[in-house]
């Protein structure tokens, strides 16, 4: 159940920084880690009980492998619900640009949930989830080209361009489906075209040949501009009139010794830049704190989470809601799904579980934390406590049977069970639940995403508001505050 201070409050602290520092967009290399285009595919996720945990082992698993060698595959689960996974960085970067490549695909794909596939492509990699074995395929109906539209180049360029894509396509099939080069442009001295082709390692040099040769089409087609990438289902080719390649060690990668140098080498440089950061990390967000009141960084959420007691076991919301069997889901919002839990004591519960946190969803928990936290009033849900060390970000709640407001405004025999004098009852419960706080609590909070879903109803049909994702605190000196448009529907 719920735990006693320091120790898992400081575990949890340790978490938040790590999954801040992950999600965050400063790299110490050239992963060219710039998202070029993320596609998510038509079916949705028929059973999210499974597929959540498939989909997370596939990562890790992947993972493991792009450690090693730059490319990783995966399969995990059994029939409909099996979850395949491919990862691959293009062959000019360094193990440890790959790694920093791949975590940041690995938080961006997901964004395509509910969909139970996706692939994205980056500058530096690239990474696919399917239900379905897609390893040997090498060409699609979503293969595109994309241009640069910026600067139109002259006649001595394309021809430059021309040649160093051919040059490619011919070298790639026969180099583990890797080439990179570049071919000077006539007439002057320091001006060339780049290129980089790879196709992904499941694929045979045939297949790899007709691969690179259909995208060698679709990227000479973007000429006179000076940049253009072909995006295909089992290859990525690119060109530019700028250096964007890394450039490789010159004795090449012997084995053995190297590669114990190279992971030694990369391990204590991870070490000492999440040393480093961590500090940087903490000295700013103290002065910052000076500065500004109710910021929501991983640091004061730590602390609320140690000074109220609201650390919740991974485990132990796992079991309480039956591993968030499909039966127990109570609905499902813009910032996550909720889950009844019934406690060991008996206690009920709603779970708020988070699928997976992108930098706005990870601001938005450490908001939600600390605003609800530092509030009470009897028309406000009561948050119970949190998790935040397991794999998904968790928020737990009380229970509360009849659920939202919507399902009665919005569902005529329902409606009937809401008299005028409930109705009136409601509307003023919720106005004081924003008096409270617009107006009496410590810190002034606008919550900004008011609607009928959100407004939940205790077994007595009493309104308490919930949600607070998006909400935002102001100085108790101001009437006004503006922010960017926000809510959800």
């Amino acid at each position: 159940m719920m735990k006693q201070v320091s120790l898992v409050s400081y575990q949890c602290k340790f978490f938040l920084l790590i999954k801040l520092l992950l999600l965050s967009k400063t790299v110490i290399a050239e992963p060219r880690a710039k998202t070029v285009l993320t596609t998510c595919g038509h079916e949705l996720e028929h059973n999210t009980t499974i597929f959540v945990p498939n989909f997370v082992a596939t990562m890790e698993k992947i993972s493991d492998e792009m450690r090693k060698t730059g490319f990783g595959t995966a399969i995990v689960g059994t029939g409909p619900d099996t979850n395949y996974g491919l990862a691959q960085c293009y062959g000019d970067l360094s193990l440890l640009d790959c790694v920093l490549c791949y975590a940041e695909a690995r938080t961006v794909l997901p964004q395509c949930f509910p969909y139970n596939s996706g692939r994205i492509f980056l500058d530096g990699c690239f990474m696919r989830a399917e239900n379905y074995s897609f390893f040997n395929e090498y060409l699609g109906p979503g293969d595109r080209a994309v241009c640069g539209n910026t600067t139109r180049k002259n006649s001595s360029f394309q021809a430059a361009a021309r040649q160093a894509v051919l040059r490619a396509v011919q070298d790639a099939p026969n180099n583990k489906g890797y080439a990179k080069g570049n071919v000077a442009v006539a007439g002057t001295t320091n001006q060339s075209a780049y290129v980089l082709a790879d196709c992904w390692r499941t694929l045979d040099k045939r297949s790899c040949k007709a691969c690179l040769e259909n995208a060698s089409s679709s990227i000479l087609g973007c000429l006179p501009w000076s940049e253009g990438r072909a995006l295909n289902t089992g290859c990525f080719m690119r060109y530019s009139d700028t250096d964007f390649l890394n450039k490789e060690q010159e004795n090449g990668s012997s084995s053995g010794n190297v590669v114990v140098i190279v992971i030694a080498v990369v391990s204590s440089v991870i070490v000492s830049v999440v040393g480093v950061t961590i500090g940087v990390y903490i000295w700013k967000q103290r002065n910052i704190q000076k500065k500004r009141r109710g910021s929501n960084d991983a640091e004061k959420l730590a602390k609320t989470l140690q000074n109220n007691n609201l650390n919740f076991k991974y485990s132990t919301l796992d079991k309480a809601t039956e591993s968030f069997h499909e039966n127990n889901k109570l609905g499902q919002g813009g910032f996550g799904t909720v889950y009844k839990g019934v406690l060991a004591d008996g206690r009920e519960i709603a779970v708020k579980r988070l699928f997976f946190n992108n930098r706005h969803r990870a601001a938005d928990f450490y908001n939600e934390v600390n605003i609800i936290s530092s509030v009470e009033h009897k028309n406000l849900v009561r948050l119970l406590g949190c998790s935040c060390s397991g794999p998904e970000s968790l928020l737990v709640y009380e229970f509360l049977p009849n659920r939202s407001l919507d399902r009665y405004i919005f569902d005529k025999n329902k409606g009937k069970e809401l008299n005028w004098e409930k109705r009136y009852e409601i509307i003023i419960g919720t106005a004081e639940g924003l008096v409270y706080l617009h107006e009496n609590s410590k810190t002034r909070i606008i919550h900004r995403d008011i609607k009928a879903s959100n407004i939940l109803l205790d077994a007595k049909l009493r309104a308490k508001i919930a949600d607070f994702g998006l909400a935002r605190s102001f100085q108790e000196d101001k009437s006004h505050i503006s922010t960017a448009i926000a809510g959800t529907l």
